[in-house]
């Protein structure tokens, strides 16, 4: 890995000068350094100004803005430009065009118009690489690089025959025969059974349910082939530059179809998009499990947040402006998880195309703005906050997360379309982040060891290495939280027989014999006081402790929670949908159990979170309130200078920073 550099945060974000007139790049860079940004990203979408032709290039303005920049002390992040295909290559080569499962062509107007399985796409895009990177790799204000932009946003899954062809090979290369193909796809049902490679398509518009294991190897097919593109274009940098190269994830955003955690060795540096969704007035949990997530992706690294936005986007129904001081709280949220570096999309807002209502650093009113003021602001509390740089985030809980248990419990032809994955995520990680306690959000391989709590919901899929893994952790004295749906298959997405939750039972210490949802709408009781809704099922107890059965519903005295004893350890089971006060008063419990408290006491709407380095430790206290709070703190307040004799004061709304005494 190539070393990620410097002393300060990284504070800017990208950097569209093509989109305006020349005489405008002095006055962007005098902008920059009021604002105090030292970072920008360039020539993200630039590939039709570089390569106007094919093979003819044209570097002379990126020339002219890169030595601007330098000279005005600001650095680049520069990209590879291939994030989308000019005219003139889909003009050529209309083949490389991705089409949808039921066969249209997705046509060029928007970005990202080629299928990633493209030969021709591949090609072209490297040549350009080679062309950016021969020239720049020693330009001063190049300090990174920048492959493509949000691989797989537009066009993560492509049907057309080419991607068929690619498909079958990369099939070849997982099953090694059409019999163990066969066998794991599960082909005896439906006479879906393949003498050929050649009879294999992706799972394409069908007349009944696809094949769920076809659906599902298409999945990983389509992530592994954004990250073929990737790679690629990591190997022709690595000859060629010596500086970090990176490209931005979207963990977070709802964006589900790339497995980033093995994507993660493939960069430098692990970079995040994130925006909020406007509708929410709770976003700010969103923002915090995103960044506990990227964090969790680098392996409790540092890592880059490289856009978000300075107030609306332009993308949702409805696209909410950020009140005052909302930005400041959302950009330093990031930097308490682990970001270091605060990046947005973009500098200037751009007055032409899909985005002209997009915000920016720079409005379309100019500086003298309510957004640019706290740009300016920004700027300065992340250049008070350079030490922080390079620190790690405290957590002693770990929630498991897998992107192959996403794509299979949301497959079709299940027991309830109401069982997301993501719900019962964000339900134990708010009742976390209202308890005050931090989460790394990781893969079930990471080592559980340093942890004290383990939270594991809806992981319908899972491998068996994982699953000992989890009991080993267990039975040394962890404690470990299982929702309902977990366990059910493997790899292939076959059922694990013998009862759910397949993989679990044992660990658990229970049986399950059959499945109960419930209709729209419907609730049960406990007879703890608990609500629940979506998910019952018949559970037997094996050896485990039963916490609290139904009251009603179609299971009434049969248990909902449970507790089984593990060597040193416990593994509770969570076998319904808890409401929001049960599921805090669940994680409450647990917290108790595994001697998990907060960094410090604090009111709720209040996020606290610490840093350290070493001996060294940094507390973030973010107010969400509209009210004063108190919180006890020890140190000096770098956000202000001022100092923390046993308490701080934080007004409604704002952040502080408490360089900790050491004692």
């Amino acid at each position: 890995m190539r070393r990620w550099q410097g002393d300060s945060i990284y504070f800017g974000g990208d950097y569209n000068p093509e989109q305006w007139p020349e005489e405008t790049w002095s006055e962007d860079v005098d902008l920059m350094r009021q604002a105090g940004v030292n970072l920008v990203s360039v020539g993200i979408f630039s590939w039709a100004l570089l390569e106007p032709t094919q093979g003819r290039f044209e570097f002379g303005w990126l020339d002219r803005v890169l030595d601007l920049l330098h000279d005005g002390g600001i650095q680049v992040d520069l990209a590879t430009a291939t994030a989308s295909p000019p005219p003139w290559l889909t003009r050529a080569h209309p083949e490389t065009l991705p089409r949808r499962a039921d066969g249209a062509i997705l046509w060029p107007g928007g970005r990202q118009a080629y299928c990633p399985s493209s030969p021709v796409f591949r090609e072209r895009s490297l040549e350009l690489v080679r062309a950016v990177a021969s020239r720049y790799a020693e330009h001063p204000a190049v300090v990174m690089w920048h492959i493509s932009n949000e691989l797989g946003c537009h066009n993560a899954h492509c049907y057309c025959d080419v991607s068929a062809e690619a498909f079958r090979g990369w099939l070849r290369e997982r099953y090694g025969d059409l019999n163990r193909l066969n066998d794991a796809w599960g082909t005896a049902f439906w006479s879906q059974r393949y003498g050929d490679w050649a009879e294999i398509n992706p799972p394409r518009a069908a007349l009944a349910f696809a094949n769920p294991t076809q659906q599902l190897d298409f999945l990983r097919f389509s992530s592994d082939e954004l990250r073929a593109q990737l790679r690629a274009e990591r190997e022709v940098l690595k000859t060629l530059v010596g500086q970090p190269i990176t490209t931005n994830f979207m963990i977070g955003m709802g964006v589900k179809h790339m497995d980033y955690q093995s994507w993660a060795s493939d960069v430098d540096l692990v970079s995040n998009d994130h925006y909020l969704t406007a509708a929410d007035p709770q976003a700010h949990l969103g923002l915090a499990l995103a960044a506990d997530h990227t964090r969790g992706v680098a392996g409790g690294d540092p890592w880059l947040l490289m856009e978000h936005s300075t107030s609306a986007v332009q993308w949702q129904p409805r696209n909410v402006a950020k009140l005052p001081g909302q930005l400041r709280r959302n950009s330093l949220a990031h930097v308490a998880r682990g970001a270091d570096g605060v990046l947005f999309f973009q500098w200037r807002a751009s007055r032409a195309g899909a985005e002209k209502f997009h915000s920016a650093l720079v409005p379309h009113a100019g500086p003298d703005t309510k957004v640019f003021r706290e740009v300016c602001q920004l700027g300065a509390d992340l250049k008070a906050l350079a030490e922080v740089r390079g620190s790690r985030v405290d957590a002693d809980v770990a929630i498991l997360f897998d992107w192959e248990a996403w794509w299979g419990v949301e497959l079709d032809s299940h027991p309830s379309v109401d069982v997301t994955y993501a719900d019962r995520l964000n339900a134990l990680y708010g009742s976390l982040w209202r308890a005050g306690v931090t989460a790394d959000i990781v893969h079930p391989s990471t080592d559980l060891s340093g942890y004290r709590l383990v939270l594991v919901p809806t992981l319908y899929l899972v491998r068996d290495a994982d699953v000992d893994a989890l009991h080993a952790y267990v039975a040394a004295g962890g404690t470990a939280a299982i929702t309902y749906f977990s366990g059910i298959v493997d790899a292939d997405d076959h059922i694990r027989l013998g009862g759910y939750p397949g993989a679990f039972r044992e660990l658990l210490g229970v049986r399950t014999e059959e499945f109960f949802p419930l209709r729209e709408g419907e609730q049960v009781h406990l007879d703890d006081g608990s609500t629940a809704d979506v998910w019952t099922e018949w559970v037997h107890p094996d050896g485990a402790e039963v916490l609290a059965s139904y009251t009603d519903g179609p299971l009434p005295g049969v248990p909902a929670l449970t507790r089984h004893r593990v060597g040193d350890g416990a593994a509770w089971y969570v076998g319904t949908r808890l409401d929001e006060p049960a599921t805090d008063r669940l994680v409450a419990r647990l917290l108790a159990e595994a001697g998990v408290r907060p960094a410090v006491s604090a009111p709720s709407g209040v996020e606290v979170v610490r840093r350290r380095d070493g001996d060294r430790t940094w507390l973030f206290a973010i107010n969400h309130t509209d009210t004063e709070v108190r919180l006890p703190a020890h140190g000096v307040e770098l956000l202000t200078g001022g100092h923390c004799a046993g308490e701080l004061a934080l007004p409604a709304g704002e952040v502080a920073v408490v360089r900790e005494d050491r004692t």
